[in-house]
């Protein structure tokens, strides 16, 4: 693959994603200041939006790359991981809540592996991209800093919006399998 190839805007937005993630763990920490937690969540919400971004320009422009197609999800993935992991000493999520949205992330990500390893794409699913909305969402809320703005019970707010999201990730996690199963065992309903 040459290095014209490599450096599309889409795989540099998805760069972006990982580069952002320890930068985010280095800033996400127990009671920071209110600039400490604006900068927190304006670097998530850039690495959110570069999700969005970065899929629609490559389909758009006809430039979609198999290194983009590997990346995209796993930067998504560290991005989201990094945030949720950061929020449990921050007592804003439980852990037990996180350990079930990455829980189902490995063994999704696993099982996306094995299909590509067997030449099949399993394509994100509406449910699966609305879980991605929805954890991104809650977790600009939960990272926002509180006082910032007149909205009484943001972080609560967040919370709820990342327990709505974990039953969505519980759910495309099972329509996921459900489609992997149909793919490599032949069942046919």
């Amino acid at each position: 693959m040459s290095r014209h190839a490599i450096l599309t805007i889409p795989n540099m937005l998805t760069g972006y994603r990982f580069a952002v993630a320890p930068v985010l763990l280095f800033f996400l920490y127990p009671q920071p200041s209110v600039g400490v937690s604006l900068f927190a969540f304006l670097l998530f919400l850039t690495g959110a939006l570069t999700d969005l971004a970065d899929g629609y320009y490559a389909r758009k422009h006809k430039i979609e790359t198999v290194l983009g197609k590997l990346m995209d999800p796993v930067a998504d993935k560290v991005l989201v991981c990094a945030a949720l992991i950061m929020l449990i000493p921050m007592d804003k999520i439980p852990a037990w809540l996180v350990f079930i949205i990455l829980a189902r992330e490995l063994v999704i990500t696993g099982l996306r592996g094995v299909a590509a390893s067997s030449g099949i794409v399993i394509a994100a699913s509406g449910m699966g991209k609305l879980k991605s909305i929805l954890q991104y969402t809650a977790l600009c809320v939960l990272i926002f800093p509180l006082g910032v703005m007149p909205i009484p019970f943001l972080h609560e707010l967040g919370k709820g919006i990342l327990y709505i999201s974990a039953f969505m990730t519980v759910w495309s996690g099972v329509d996921y399998f459900y489609r992997f199963q149909k793919i490599f065992l032949g069942t046919s309903h």
